[in-house]
């Protein structure tokens, strides 16, 4: 529902752009662009198996735009996934880690450094939240792929507030949060390298959680790549491994 969210925010803001998704056989079937890290499946094989034909239209939504298909799909999937993928020429191209964190009873901590505020940016702190999230992750991320635009389609999206980070006034972490029938997925999370290890991202993930369980959340979850810092950030707050993804890709657009 996230990336369903981030979808419906990028026609809002660029309208005839041609961002969509539709649900096919249990999966969310989304376009952002030809080459945006959104345009995928999720949930493929989840709820059932998808037959010759469900697969053909899936494939056939991606390669109609010009894109190649992608699937992230969860460990706990029907094991039948594996062959039909092989079968359809599919590989592997990313794992990730779905860790989750009960939020009832938890105590909140407060900020380490007296100098580090956060809230929730509102207006026009949005144009301020995007480019300080751009230099957060500009040492990990290709700068001209269209990273800035997706900051400021992300902090368009429904149900989805950003929180930002200042140290003495001045904007230095991002924090992204989407909420949906109880469940927070913390996202997009990023500090502007000068001033890394200084507690911004231990308050971003505190005032994240806060709000979360405020708004009647009883579960937080996250998606790391395994071994990463962001997923050892995650375990020190508590967060464990639920399951594991792959994303299988396939690049020709047959």
């Amino acid at each position: 529902m996230a990336n369903a969210r981030f979808v419906e925010a990028r026609e809002r803001a660029f309208p005839g752009f041609g961002a969509c998704w539709i649900e096919v056989a249990g999966a969310s079937c989304m376009y952002d662009g030809p080459h945006s890290p959104c345009t995928q499946t999720f949930g493929l094989g989840l709820s059932r198996m998808p037959g010759a034909a469900e697969m053909d239209e899936i494939e056939s939504f991606f390669r109609d735009r010009g894109a190649p298909a992608f699937h992230e799909v969860s460990s706990l999937a029907d094991k039948a996934m594996l062959p039909l993928l092989n079968e359809r020429e599919y590989r592997p191209a990313e794992l990730s880690h779905v860790s989750v964190l009960p939020l009832a009873g938890r105590a909140f901590a407060a900020a380490l450094d007296d100098s580090l505020r956060v809230r929730v940016v509102t207006g026009s702190e949005r144009e301020i939240w995007a480019r300080t999230a751009v230099e957060g992750w500009r040492e990990s991320a290709d700068l001209s792929n269209g990273l800035e635009e997706l900051m400021r389609v992300m902090i368009e999206r429904n149900d989805s507030p950003c929180f930002l980070v200042e140290r003495d006034g001045r904007p230095i972490a991002t924090g992204g949060l989407a909420v949906h029938e109880g469940v927070a997925l913390m996202a997009g999370a990023a500090t502007v390298p000068e001033f890394r290890r200084l507690g911004a991202q231990r308050l971003l993930f505190e005032s994240r959680l806060q709000f979360a369980a405020d708004a009647g959340c009883d579960l937080a979850m996250i998606v790391t790549e395994p071994g990463s810092a962001a997923q050892r950030n995650a375990e020190r707050q508590g967060f464990r491994i639920a399951y594991s993804r792959i994303k299988w890709g396939r690049n020709a657009l047959v």
